[in-house]
């Protein structure tokens, strides 16, 4: 497995919301797999149409979910939680982290910067450094969320 990845970095959610909607310096795109939209559909019985728009030109993510016109956050974000936790997307589940692949299959895995649960040892929650185990099930999540895609969207 050639994977790269933060070193020293350790993560604690202090439920900000940062990454789940827009900030004043970014505009977030939540961008969902046909398998995310799938999975959001079941517990909240509701069409994809409710919750996310198609995108062109971004695969393997085919959808965009849609936000709360009043808070710009994603239409599931109530009261600093997250409604779909347990069926949340692969792009919520990585975050703060994101996944890149090159050609020659070396995956590197970095860390945003605006996350303000990245490096926060002091927090109430606690915190620990992620080792590379961590990464790991991260990238090997990736693949099995990904290795389900038609090859058609790829």
């Amino acid at each position: 497995m050639n994977l790269t990845h933060p070193k020293n970095t350790a993560f604690t959610c202090n439920d900000c919301g940062i990454c789940c909607g827009d900030t004043k310096t970014k505009t977030r795109h939540i961008l969902l797999t046909q398998k995310d939209a799938d999975r959001i559909t079941k517990p909240t019985n509701q069409p994809i149409s409710a919750f996310a728009d198609k995108t062109d030109n971004q695969p393997p993510y085919i959808y965009e979910m849609k936000k709360n016109p009043q808070t710009q956050k994603c239409t599931f974000h109530k009261n600093n939680q997250c409604t779909i936790y347990q069926q949340r997307p692969l792009i919520c589940r990585f975050y703060p982290f994101q996944l890149t692949t090159t050609q020659n299959n070396q995956h590197n895995i970095e860390v945003t910067s605006e996350c303000p649960g990245v490096n926060c040892l002091d927090t109430p929650k606690g915190g620990e450094i992620l080792g590379e185990q961590y990464f790991k099930r991260l990238l090997r999540l990736a693949q099995d969320e990904l290795c389900a895609v038609d090859d058609s969207n790829v």
